[in-house]
């Protein structure tokens, strides 16, 4: 970035890498959890912004267990699951992806319960 001028954007690939990416003059997030909880990361990288590092950092912590499960298995598994538990789509994956494991299936629910996203 150092080298790279103004015209340059870096985006983090990571949703837990957003913040410290934000810091170091990275300008936003190509991001999985945002299909889930898209207000959320938003706000975060608002108060970022504005200069309000104490929200951007609660933001982070608060949703930091959804970003985790949403890599327990493969990406799109998890997010499609997460959708499909939420209501927002039906849960259909093509070859070569398979459903998640039972196990992981509950830690995925277990997150979404505890965010409040579902009941």
């Amino acid at each position: 970035m150092e080298l790279c001028g103004d015209d340059f954007a870096v985006l983090s690939g990571d949703d837990f890498t957003v913040l410290p990416v934000l810091a170091v003059g990275g300008r936003g997030v190509i991001s999985v959890v945002s299909n889930i909880i898209p207000e959320d990361m938003a706000a975060m990288i608002d108060a970022f912004d504005d200069g309000d590092l104490d929200r951007a950092r609660g933001l982070h912590h608060r949703m930091r267990p959804v970003m985790d499960a949403c890599f327990l298995e493969t990406n799109p598994i998890p997010v499609k699951a997460a959708l499909a538990m939420m209501g927002k789509i039906e849960y259909e994956l093509r070859l070569p992806l398979c459903g998640m494991s039972d196990a992981n299936n509950e830690k995925l629910k277990q997150s979404l319960t505890d965010y409040g996203l579902i009941w």
